[in-house]
């Protein structure tokens, strides 16, 4: 039975009503003028509220309500929506108002066909924004039916910027050389990097009960119930081993074998699938090796969490991999999940970003000489033969150079223009 539409306008009205009374910590997101986009990422990454910004800059030029239409299919008055619901959708809003909307539709993945109705809107000259928490929302037959008519946008957890205004800390120019200013950047620093960049981790005490419970939406809902997984323990001790790995290469092999260690049997074939659900709930970031041959780029690559907040729900002693993690999902962030590389050949180097031509090491701390000479010795050979390249040491917190590699703290690296 289709929705009423009294129910999708009340639906409209009150969402109104929500995203004018927001309060929202904007984010430096440009969207082109008329373009239509798709926006992707992990649950509760802010999603939503990046949706909100837009109105609110829509508002500012000078449209209103009356050329926006905002649905949110997480409201559970829309539970039963159906592909036939679309249209009536449209319909209430121009019973209520009479214009041509921009169309925002909020975490609209789980409504059968709703790539092909985003196609007919933007075919019809429609501005559509969509959201959505599952990555296969863009696999192969979504993109071929999107047309190249939408952007994809990736959206992150807040980066440590974001995570800085959003804490309301005020910082004055120069702020880097200010014992007080940079001690609070450092003590918030420290909550970032255990926690995480979640943006609804602000608003809670108990931070890591907060973690724990959307770990276990992602992982019951996202991965579990949408792949119909049956035996959730295999998917639960595969993400745990690739949790306690992730600053090495790990291969399906490697993955299966640890499983079938536990008592669970399972193929490389099924290991393959089990992975690939994990990146598509947009947990996992995965990274290949910028000079493997394709079958190993394929089939041995290195995985890192979404959010420290979330990896750390996995790990003891924890600070070298949240470290790593931490600056691995920055990069994403900065060039694209798809620019940023590992390097093994005869000694790694952590990342490398070829189209700004950037090499890093991560280390916690180089003040032991055998873990500095195991850190630089691969960046200082790396610069003799790409010596256009920027070849940077990253540390928690330690300053200085290294035979000519700049060592720099996380923190300032981090809060870099």
């Amino acid at each position: 039975m289709s929705i009423s539409k009294d129910i999708l306008k009340q639906c409209l009205i009150s969402k109104q009503r929500e995203v004018d009374e927001a309060v929202i910590v904007n984010r430096p997101v440009e969207f082109e003028e008329n373009g239509n986009y798709v926006i992707v990422g992990v649950r509760h990454a802010g999603k939503s509220y990046l949706l909100y910004q837009h109105v609110r800059q829509l508002q500012a030029a000078g449209k209103g309500w009356d050329e926006i239409l905002f649905a949110d299919f997480e409201d559970e008055r829309l539970a039963e929506f159906q592909t036939e619901d679309f249209n009536s959708l449209l319909e209430a809003h121009l019973e209520l108002y009479g214009k041509k909307p921009i169309v925002f539709l909020d975490e609209v993945q789980n409504i059968p066909h709703w790539d092909k109705f985003v196609r007919r809107l933007a075919d019809a000259k429609y501005r559509v924004y969509v959201t959505g928490s599952n990555a296969k929302m863009l696999s192969k037959e979504v993109a071929t039916t999107l047309g190249g008519r939408f952007f994809i946008y990736d959206a992150y957890p807040y980066s440590f910027k974001e995570y800085i205004t959003a804490q309301q800390v005020k910082l004055n120019e120069h702020w880097e050389y200010d014992t007080i200013q940079r001690s609070e950047v450092k003590r918030h620093l420290n909550e970032y990097f255990y926690y995480g960049g979640l943006p609804e981790i602000l608003s809670f005490k108990n931070k890591r009960a907060m973690l724990s419970g959307l770990y276990q939406k992602i992982y019951l809902g996202d991965i579990c119930a949408r792949n119909n997984i049956k035996n959730d323990r295999i998917l639960n001790i595969l993400i745990k081993k690739m949790a306690e790995s992730v600053k090495q290469p790990l291969s399906y092999n490697r993955l299966k074998n640890v499983i079938v260690a536990t008592g669970s049997p399972i193929s490389v074939p099924t290991t393959i699938d089990y992975v690939d659900y994990a990146i598509d709930s947009w947990l996992i970031l995965p990274m290949e090796n910028e000079i493997g041959k394709l079958t190993e780029k394929e089939m041995q690559k290195k995985y890192y969490f979404v959010d420290n907040g979330l990896l750390n729900l996995f790990l003891i002693n924890s600070e070298t991999s949240l470290l790593e993690n931490m600056v691995a999902v920055e990069l994403c962030r900065r060039f694209g999940k798809k620019n940023v590389f590992f390097l093994s050949a005869e000694k790694e180097i952590d990342f490398v970003v070829p189209d700004v031509k950037l090499a890093i090491q991560v280390s916690y701390s180089i003040k032991e000489d055998a873990t500095r000479n195991r850190e630089v010795a691969p960046l200082v050979k790396y610069s003799k033969t790409h010596e256009d390249w920027t070849c940077l040491l990253i540390t928690y917190d330690e300053e200085g150079t290294e035979e000519g590699i700049p060592v720099v703290p996380a923190w300032k690296w981090l809060m870099e223009k």
